[in-house]
């Protein structure tokens, strides 16, 4: 063949591969929009919609960075978000709700594709993984309906990164508050949302963030909230945390070990008979009676009053009570997630005390893994990178940290005592009487028991009026109770109900 064909043929080639190089850029453009938000920072657009409670939403989903600056405008971080707001309604009326996670150090992946976004990870109803590769579907229970959303990865988390100084300069309680509330402020004014209805949403320490912005919001910015929504809920760490000398989480644990061990049927048949809600409510008495009472007298208590405290412990843990003697009374939570079904060969998990793993051996003191984390870890990383650059045309160089790297997280603001926003809270409900609360609980979370976020807010000493404004839920799941279906599924109503108070 001539030479000269050669030459035309892979020219036509290399047309056919601009052109459709061109065909993939001109579908890329119908679906997304390449811009810049108001202060000339890009972002990327794009329409979607959903049927949520059988009506038809249309929305735009805006990602990209808030770029946080020093007063000469060099840029200091580059914040994260993901933006959906409702199309052809007036944003100023609508409610938008400022949603993260906690860790501290966790991007905000678990609830933006666990239950509030469009958009949720498919799991078997009892909140079991699939097997790989993961998948996404439209989320029916998506918040939408209620609010615009608006999800931020703190510094070092996500796609957010410091720029103009250390990454440290953003890990701890006092910097992280600064920065996610001026990222607040900075939204509503880029998005015109200021006379919008204003909400908190945070899980984990993300709830102890909700609670230290509704006080710091106010002080510093005089952003008034209409609710702060607290999902498996930490406000004082003196509940929460185990250390030699500190006996309250030992007790504010037991009715946590009562609901695992019910759920694992290693209770007596007279608790194990009876539904859970019921059998807590004892636990709970005795927790905070007795065994309580018994934990401050420590050295004082008579071999006597010791055995009988040891027996009802196991009465009410599924313990055996020798354990409980040779604990001194003072069962350590991880010691319970390797002995409860030691005699199965099994762990249970700490986020969701539901799941079960096998470890090395059966005779460790303490577990291998958490079987609760490890079952959502592949399903939510993997969803949440495939759906942001599949769906909402998003790419970064770096990838995305369901993890950030924040360690040591600064607590210089309570140094020689424990960190306790609940107080941040109670201060918030007082200048602000139209500010409330929902506070959800998982039974079978011990990352953050359910009866030591009761107990923060029973010590708040909120009067009558303030109190009426906090509405607890509980659901028979996990930390991320939103994974288990039915738990799913009254969490929405529950959250439905609470923003139509609140208007």
């Amino acid at each position: 063949m001539p030479k000269n064909f050669y030459i035309r043929f892979q020219n036509l080639q290399t047309m056919k591969k601009l052109l459709t190089l061109l065909f993939c850029v001109l579908a890329l453009t119908l679906n997304a929009q390449i811009g810049k938000d108001p202060a000339g920072v890009q972002v990327v657009k794009t329409k979607h919609s959903i049927t949520i409670a059988g009506k038809v939403i249309n929305y735009t989903a805006t990602t990209g960075y808030m770029h946080m600056k020093a007063d000469t405008g060099k840029v200091l971080a580059k914040i994260f978000f993901t933006y959906y707001s409702k199309d052809d309604e007036d944003g100023a009326k609508r409610p938008v709700t400022f949603t993260f996670n906690g860790g501290p150090g966790s991007a905000s992946l678990w609830l933006h594709m666990g239950g509030v976004g469009p958009k949720r990870v498919v799991l078997k109803d009892d909140g079991t993984a699939t097997a790989a590769p993961y998948s996404y579907v439209s989320n029916e229970f998506s918040w939408l309906d209620k609010t615009d959303l608006v999800f931020i990865d703190p510094v070092s988390t996500g796609y957010s990164r410091a720029v103009g100084e250390p990454a440290s300069k953003y890990h701890g309680f006092v910097e992280d508050i600064q920065s996610v509330g001026d990222f607040v402020r900075n939204f509503l004014s880029r998005y015109d949302r200021w006379a919008s209805p204003k909400f908190l949403a945070g899980e984990s320490y993300g709830t102890t963030r909700a609670a230290g912005l509704s006080k710091f919001l106010q002080d510093e910015h005089r952003i008034y909230i209409n609710g702060v929504i607290l999902i498996s809920a930490v406000l004082n760490f003196g509940t929460n945390d185990y250390n030699i000398g500190n006996d309250l989480p030992r007790a504010l644990y037991i009715p946590s070990y009562t609901a695992a061990a019910w759920y694992h049927k290693k209770l007596a048949p007279a608790l194990q008979a009876r539904p859970i809600a019921d059998v807590l409510k004892e636990s709970e008495q005795w927790a905070i009676g007795p065994y309580a009472t018994a934990l401050i007298k420590g050295g004082w208590m008579s071999d006597a009053e010791k055995s009988a405290i040891a027996e009802k412990m196991a009465y009410y843990t599924g313990l055996s009570k020798e354990l409980c003697l040779q604990a001194n009374l003072r069962l350590d939570e991880n010691r319970f997630y390797k002995a409860l079904r030691r005699g199965d060969g099994l762990s249970i998990g700490r986020l969701d005390a539901r799941f079960t793993g096998r470890n090395l051996d059966d005779a460790g003191e303490y577990v291998d893994f958490d079987p609760s984390f490890a079952n959502i870890d592949g399903p939510f990383t993997a969803t949440i990178n495939d759906y942001l650059s599949k769906e909402l045309k998003f790419t970064d160089e770096k990838g995305y940290n369901v993890f950030g790297e924040v360690y040591p997280w600064s607590y210089k603001n309570v140094q020689n005592k424990y960190l306790n926003v609940a107080e941040s809270l109670r201060d918030a409900m007082a200048k602000n009487p139209n500010l409330k609360v929902y506070l959800g609980c998982g039974y079978y979370d011990f990352a953050t028991p359910y009866f030591t976020a009761v107990y923060d807010i029973e010590h708040m000493f909120l009067r009558p009026e303030q109190r009426s404004r906090v509405d607890i839920k509980y659901y028979e799941s996990g930390h991320m109770y939103y994974i288990h279906k039915p738990s799913l599924i009254q969490f929405k109503k529950d959250i439905d109900s609470f923003f139509d108070s609140s208007k």
